[in-house]
């Protein structure tokens, strides 16, 4: 405001106003001092592993923050080829798969910078833990598998007491933790009740005493299993020579091949015997079906070329006489009836067909076809239906339903 100094004074106002420039002069800040994460090993590549945020209390450019990691390296590695951070959100991730057996913790310093001028940055410290998980199974250290091929065998005198140490097996587990903690147990031996093997230690102990009739090879298979979730195990065969001396054991080095076990060898003859039994009675109903109808070919083929339509004929169309099957319609015949029923006859006439069967025997070496045939008064025909006519197909003229 300005006034003068006359009477009356006089005065005027002006509003000015003042507006406050930012400068860069808070650098970015972490809510902690230090962070601390863990990850699983065998993570998967890209995983998001963890975040973290820096506030700026500047504005505009003054408060932009990105994100960076400090360049160092691991293993002879550049970390970069480990982890790395998202610049705008702050977001780490894994670049591979990490393995606790070689990695159990990276120590990483993540840096916030503005984008004032001059920019001003600040630190914290993120340390990164690997899990360990149950990826590596129990490992035997002894007894050790010879590299020429040989068996490795542990003696047993037979005056061993029970509770005599025969041997140890000892392994190990890479893995840490419940992971790597062993038990031991006898999965399988070839004299049940002989040996009996530490829980916790491994050791292969004598539970009873040698007797004579024991056998001088034997043999063990022991089981080691850790405690991760799930169960990792390996097994050991272990050799056994019963006996006082080493003298004694190469007395008998043929011996110690073990030998087939007769239960198995038994089995396997009963099921070759069973398959092969099968098979042939497979064979043997393939072969009756073909030659069933390979049979019923033939005869269908044996009908069409001896008579054109005599297969389709049914076996009632055929009357017997004296054993003789005539086929009635393949040829015509004449009935004669005289006034006299006592003196019919009936006259046939040769059959058109060379196929048709004639019983000599039961003609009494006659040909009956070929001459009239006279019926006894003792033995009369009875015919229920004659329809007569010369030379037509019998269906038209008689059917015959006794003769005797």
């Amino acid at each position: 405001m300005a006034s003068d100094l006359g009477t009356p004074s006089l005065s005027t106002e002006i509003h000015i106003a003042l507006h406050v420039a930012d400068t860069n002069d808070n650098p970015p800040s972490f809510p902690q001092t230090a962070y601390s994460t863990y990850i699983p090993e065998n993570n998967p590549r890209g995983a998001s592993i963890f975040s973290v945020t820096a506030h700026d209390p500047d504005s505009g450019n003054n408060a932009q923050v990105t994100y960076s990691l400090t360049q160092d390296s691991i293993m002879g590695a550049p970390l970069s080829s480990y982890v790395s951070i998202n610049s705008d959100t702050g977001v780490l991730y894994a670049l591979r798969s990490f393995d606790y057996e070689q990695i159990q913790d990276l120590q990483l310093l993540v840096t916030a910078s503005d984008s004032g001028d001059p920019p001003l940055s600040s630190n914290v410290s993120l340390s990164l833990f690997i899990l360990d998980q149950n990826d590596n199974a129990p490992e035997i250290l002894y007894p050790m598998l010879p590299t020429d091929g040989s068996t490795g065998v542990e003696l047993a005198p037979r005056s061993a007491e029970p509770g005599y140490l025969v041997t140890k097996v000892v392994a190990v587990d890479r893995d840490s933790g419940q992971n790597a903690w062993l038990s031991y147990r006898l999965l399988k031996a070839s004299e049940p009740g002989l040996f009996a093997v530490g829980l916790h230690t491994g050791e292969v102990r004598t539970a009873r005493a040698l007797l004579d009739r024991d056998a001088l090879k034997q043999s063990l298979v022991v089981a080691v299993q850790d405690h991760g979730q799930p169960p990792l195990s390996a097994t050991v065969t272990l050799t056994v020579a019963v006996a006082d001396s080493i003298p004694d054991v190469l007395a008998d080095l043929d011996s110690l091949e073990s030998p087939a076990n007769p239960d198995d060898s038994g089995l396997t003859l009963y099921l070759v015997v069973a398959v092969a039994s099968v098979s042939c009675v497979f064979l043997a109903f393939v072969i009756v079906l073909l030659a069933l109808r390979l049979r019923r070919w033939h005869l269908s083929r044996v009908l069409q070329a001896s008579g054109g339509g005599l297969g389709g004929v049914p076996a009632s169309h055929f009357v017997g006489v004296d054993g003789v099957r005539a086929f009635l319609q393949t040829y015509s015949h004449e009935v004669s009836l005289t006034a006299d029923s006592r003196g019919s006859h009936v006259i046939f006439p040769q059959p058109n067909y060379a196929d048709t069967l004639i019983s000599q025997e039961s003609c009494g070496k006659k040909d009956f076809l070929s001459e009239p045939q006279f019926l006894p008064e003792d033995k009369e025909e009875t015919f229920s239906q004659v329809n007569f006519l010369r030379n037509v197909p019998v269906s038209n003229v008689a059917k015959i339903k006794k003769f005797t």
